[in-house]
């Protein structure tokens, strides 16, 4: 979703937000403005999932061996590898770019294009860092909560975060013939390899809660701000978004 999307898609929330209760505090609190169209979105979601992206990922889960799924998800993580040298240099965090320059260059070489993790067996452990983070680490709040379609929850912050984390991508920074099909395939594999890794958990968190959509919007909040403070997020207590 690009720039323009996401206008298109503030302005229809700025036209439904109007249908919210001055006196719905959970939503003031959680600064979700425009509730009733993430609410919308959240919905349209939950039945993309139930229908096509949890089907797809049990699959994937139960029919492709471990090894194998480790291997993908490692490859996923390397392409990763120049965001988090950005971001740890723009948070002067000098040692961490180190690292992770290193690992990137380990595991793009000797990992054979990331397959393998040759890096944390070296000393090199994974540390991912968005650009999200870097504007939270200089005091930009998260913003108005967001739920995007096909994509999930989200903010202001962080969605501008990711736009710009895109151009450090080394799929971006290549220039070869096919690059739309190729960025399709990374970013379905990255869904696929995500839900299956969360489907335990989010089937945990749904069924614990009264209120499946505020829930996920508190937990998507406190696992941002730990990513802000870079305090280790734990999994089973808070999904992977």
């Amino acid at each position: 979703m690009n720039a323009k999307s996401l206008l298109l898609v503030f302005m229809l929330g700025v036209g439904t937000a109007g249908c919210a209760s001055d006196d719905n505090l959970a939503a003031k609190e959680a600064n979700d403005p425009l509730e009733p169209m993430n609410r919308f979105f959240f919905d349209f979601n939950q039945r993309l999932d139930r229908h096509a992206a949890l089907p797809a990922a049990t699959f994937y889960a139960n029919t492709v061996p471990r090894g194998i799924r480790g291997n993908i998800h490692n490859v996923l993580t390397n392409l990763g590898g120049p965001v988090n040298v950005a971001n740890d240099i723009l948070q002067a965090e000098f040692e961490f770019a180190g690292i992770a320059g290193a690992r990137f260059l380990v595991n793009s070489t000797v990992g054979v294009a990331g397959i393998f993790d040759v890096a944390t067996d070296w000393g090199l452990p994974e540390r991912g860092r968005d650009f999200g983070e870097t504007l939270g680490v200089y005091g930009v709040g998260q913003g108005p909560y967001l739920v995007l379609p096909f994509r999930g929850p989200t903010s202001v912050r962080d969605f501008a975060g990711g736009y710009v984390d895109g151009y450090f991508s080394p799929l971006r920074l290549l220039h070869y013939s096919g690059s739309n099909y190729v960025g399709l395939v990374k970013s379905s594999l990255g869904s696929v390899d995500n839900r299956s890794a969360n489907i335990v958990t989010y089937r945990d968190i749904e069924r614990a809660s009264v209120d499946y959509y505020a829930t996920m919007r508190a937990y998507y909040r406190q696992r941002r701000e730990r990513q802000v403070e870079d305090k280790a997020v734990q999994t089973a207590e808070l999904p992977d978004f």
